[in-house]
């Protein structure tokens, strides 16, 4: 049985967004989420689909690997992340159905721990590094466990204790009517423990702010908007819990010679109007530094396209190469001395038709429509 389309299962267009594809992953996920329809298989079956597109769609690379090969991508084992890729949105979902803090797990504690948050680190390259790929050193402030504590956040010698008011659950329960109200415990705002004696090093909190250096491998062929994700390099999680990720969202600085099209490359080159006129070989770079000749054929007119094959860009994971286009313009001669006029006025003399086609062609066809016009009168 052959898989659905990730996007018809989404109900998204290929162009949607980022913040367009999660807004519908939840609403579906929330829809179909089988603490919401216990018993149905149905909605158990749709709520995994739903899942499975979400994965790889949410991520730049999967979703470029997608979109060019669809599901034979993903196949021997390339599917896209496991639960723990899903956390934070799963999260959200249990919050939306049972109430702040059901996502983290139940109880709190002094023995829970929390994951820290993701992270966004934007990073621009130029158009040469996406061709070739790179390692980029970045520099990214984030939140860091505690060395003083390890992340207890109290002071060395001393514990964290119970908190008395909530048990150590970090919520309490309020009775109003028949109903039955869960809030953040007020005495320890939701942590579940009462520290006395805090750690001087991060006030308590378990975690100070450092600036950290990282290396970060860009892959040859990367588009506008790819996500790198590192894991395990966000901010620090709470009671000693794993450490969220990092996410690097690419950007492409426009080029001076190129224009990108997916893998091809377009790039405009002047040429002279005698070497239009007569032919000849013109010199064009390419992206890796290397120049090609391309071979001008006589009476070559402005706009006439030339392509490289394999001279473009490299493709995301893949041996291929993109395309490099070159389109010619052919440039008008200014500042004539008095020699050159003379002798493009003696040229003009003796040009007919033969010699510009186009010319003759178009006035032609004024000069029908308006006899045309003259008869209708």
């Amino acid at each position: 049985m052959s898989k659905r389309d990730y996007y018809e299962i989404l109900g998204v267009s290929r162009t949607v967004t980022e913040v367009e594809l999660k807004s519908s992953f939840r609403k579906l996920a929330m829809q179909h989420h089988p603490d919401k329809n216990p018993g149905d298989k149905q909605a158990e079956i749709k709520f995994k689909e739903i899942n499975e597109a979400y994965q790889i769609l949410s991520d730049g690379q999967k979703r470029a690997a997608y979109d060019r090969y669809g599901h034979q991508a993903f196949e021997n084992g390339g599917g896209g992340g496991g639960p723990a890729d899903m956390s934070d949105f799963m999260s959200d979902i249990f919050e939306s159905f049972f109430g702040e803090g059901r996502g983290r797990g139940g109880p709190r504690g002094a023995n829970s721990r929390e994951r820290g948050a993701d992270l966004r680190y934007n990073l621009e390259i130029g158009l040469e590094e996406a061709y070739a790929g790179k390692n980029e050193t970045i520099r990214v402030p984030t939140s860091v466990t505690c060395e003083v504590c390890s992340g207890t956040g109290a002071k060395a010698g001393s514990k964290s204790r119970q908190c008395p008011t909530c048990g150590g659950h970090g919520r309490v329960r309020a009775s109003q009517g028949f109903f039955s109200v869960e809030r953040t415990c007020p005495t320890c705002n939701g942590r579940g423990e009462i520290i006395d004696d805090p750690c001087t090093g991060c006030q308590g909190a378990g975690r100070v702010t450092r600036e950290r250096t990282l290396s970060v491998n860009i892959p040859a062929g990367v588009e506008d908007g790819t996500r790198i994700r590192l894991a395990g390099e966000g901010e620090a999680g709470l009671r000693g819990g794993p450490a969220g990720d990092l996410y690097i969202f690419l950007s492409i600085k426009p080029h001076a010679i190129f224009q990108r099209d997916g893998a091809d490359l377009f790039c405009r080159v002047p040429i002279g109007l005698t070497s239009a006129a007569l032919g000849g070989e013109i010199e064009v770079p390419t992206l890796n530094g290397d120049k090609a000749r391309v071979k001008v054929p006589e009476g070559t007119q402005t706009g006439k396209q030339f392509r490289l094959k394999g001279k473009g860009m490299s493709v995301l994971r893949s041996r291929e190469m993109g395309d490099l286009y070159i389109q010619v313009l052919v440039e008008t001669p200014q500042k004539l001395t008095a020699r050159q006029r003379e002798l493009l006025m003696e040229f003009e003399r003796e040009s007919s038709g033969a010699t510009h086609p186009e010319t003759a062609g178009f006035f032609g066809r004024v000069k029908d429509f308006l006899g045309g016009l003259g008869g209708a009168a």
